[in-house]
């Protein structure tokens, strides 16, 4: 065999979790062929130097939103730069399967510069992406809001006998060209109108495939433990492994919630059934601002909300829903303990933008209203405006962080620090998420040792998902890899300035090939289409 990259005198975390070695990583074409001490300098081969630095398997974003990010911007670099090497799509909405109507739904919330939706099929999608050119891998889960559109639209209602037939059709054809199961997020309509029977009735169909059920919770909030019983009740009836999508509790009285929530999934784990989770390292999420809307008023999609927000009445319901608690949906607002918990990220280019960075209450004030019907205005101007909702806290971060079966997400697109990308609302979490774990909890509060955290960022998503030969820095193995300083890596974005990269990963490779060397990135698109079990 023939040696065609060393990576030289690093600290090897394997992914394992156990304790580092000193070793030299040899590479032939896109595969791992040796991990071991003393190679030295092979002639004519490039070598990446690690003298003094940690050499790990590149980190796998479990939940990531760069879909059409990266169609626009192959590179990556708000998470190459934090050594991410595949990315994994899929919470609620994927691109693909598609129906007229959901196109047109998807599209309606595009920027000027998305690419139209022309894929009918996910697969279609992501070899497009592989065609292109992308830093990382690339890797989905087919959404539960498009099987739900495919059989019941937008309504507020149980699926058809046939509707579910064709849905489960549909699912299965997607599963064969190597989808990794069903991704939920189970707040937002019409994914919540989805009943556990038939969320059941579809991941049957996933079990076939060996595939994940990942969820965002009916409930992270006052019900936050009703659906973690739903998670596992739908993983245990269906026969498939099941994760919750950014485990949290959401509203300070719910934060105790936290430990019994770890209690369910670890009894349910001793039974033998296989449940994970995923967190990001924050204390605030981020989504429309419109989900502070009770899902009912969403029935029928945009239009039909911007219908009722102009009938009085119906508007006089919908401000009573959004600061009463409710049984029956999760309410954004009062879970950020009201309009000073939430910060506005319009677009740049949109009609709020003179609102961006403030605080509801602030833009409120601003106009002499409350911030209720301050909301309202917003979401009529501009339907698709994102806020931010400071609802945890960091010591039930911390609770999920400990638990062996967490993985890491960054729930965010990928960014540049340049034009047009850098006016871009977002969340710190696109630039930080993977440097925060090891800068932050590793380094300066020792919550996880070092073995651990690349473990939980490498080999146990990759084990979860199904992702061959991924995750695990050995012989045979995909050379995904990053290199990185322990003592210097970290984030530096912040919620008022998030475009700023991480620092401390000096070289990052993608399937043999170096996407970032030495701190920078070397334009190499390597990345591919992966796919569950292959």
């Amino acid at each position: 065999m023939t040696t065609t990259l060393v990576i030289s005198g690093g600290t090897v975390h394997d992914g394992s979790g156990g304790p580092g070695r000193v070793a030299d990583v040899l590479v032939e074409g896109d595969r791992i062929t040796a991990v071991r001490p003393g190679v030295g300098e092979l002639d004519g081969v490039p070598v990446l130097d690690a003298t003094g630095l940690v050499v790990a398997p590149g980190f796998v974003n479990v939940l990531s939103h760069a879909y059409f990010t990266l169609e626009k911007d192959g590179r990556g670099l708000s998470d190459l730069y934090q050594g991410v090497t595949t990315q994994v799509f899929g919470e609620g909405t994927s691109i693909g399967p598609h129906t007229p109507e959901l196109r047109a739904e998807l599209e309606s919330g595009n920027a000027p510069d998305d690419p139209p939706l022309v894929w009918d099929r996910l697969s279609e999608f992501l070899a497009h992406l592989e065609g292109k050119g992308v830093a990382q891998n690339v890797v989905s889960f087919v959404g539960a809001h498009n099987l739900r559109m495919i059989g019941a639209g937008s309504d507020d209602r149980p699926m058809t006998a046939a509707e579910l037939s064709r849905v489960r059709g549909v699912l299965d054809e997607e599963l064969a060209d190597g989808a990794l199961g069903i991704g939920s997020a189970l707040i937002y309509p019409p994914g919540c109108f989805a009943s556990t029977d038939e969320l059941v009735a579809l991941c049957e169909v996933v079990a076939r495939y060996g595939g994940t059920y990942v969820s965002h919770l009916r409930s992270e909030g006052d019900h936050f433990l009703d659906a973690v019983d739903e998670l596992i009740t739908i993983g245990r009836r269906a026969g498939v492994h099941a994760e919750i999508y950014h485990l949290k509790a959401a509203g300070q009285h719910n934060w105790p919630k936290m430990a019994r929530a770890v209690e369910r999934v670890e009894a349910a784990r001793a039974a033998g059934q296989p449940v994970t989770a995923d967190v990001y390292p924050y204390l605030a999420g981020q989504t429309q601002l419109g989900s502070s809307i009770p899902p009912d008023f969403h029935e029928g999609g945009h239009e039909a909300l911007a219908s009722r927000l102009a009938d009085p009445a119906e508007r006089a319901r919908i401000r009573a829903a959004v600061t009463t608690p409710s049984e029956r949906w999760e309410n954004l607002y009062l879970a950020a303990g009201g309009a000073d918990g939430v910060m506005l990220l319009p677009d740049p280019s949109g009609p709020a933008v003179e609102y961006r960075g403030l605080s509801l209450r602030q833009a409120a004030d601003q106009h002499g209203t409350d911030p209720v019907e301050m909301l309202l205005r917003l979401v009529e101007l501009e339907p698709t405006l994102h806020a931010m909702y400071f609802m945890m806290s960091e010591e039930t971060l911390r609770t999920a962080l400990r638990n062996p079966w967490v993985s890491v997400g960054s729930d965010a697109p990928t960014f540049a620090t340049e034009a047009p990308y850098a006016d871009v609302p977002t969340h710190p979490r696109a630039y930080g998420t993977f440097a925060r774990i090891l800068g932050r909890y590793v380094r300066e509060q020792s919550l996880l040792t070092l073995g651990e955290a690349v473990r939980r960022m490498t080999s146990l998503p990759a084990g979860n998902l199904g992702l061959r030969d991924r995750g695990l820095l050995a012989p045979g193995k995909y050379a995904d890899i990053v290199v990185f300083d322990p003592e210097t890596v970290g984030d530096h974005a912040t919620y008022e300035e998030p475009h700023r990269y991480a620092t401390g990963v000096r070289h990052v490779v993608v399937n043999g090939r170096p996407a970032l060397a030495d701190g920078v990135p070397t334009g190499q698109l390597s990345g591919r289409a992966l796919r569950r079990g292959r």
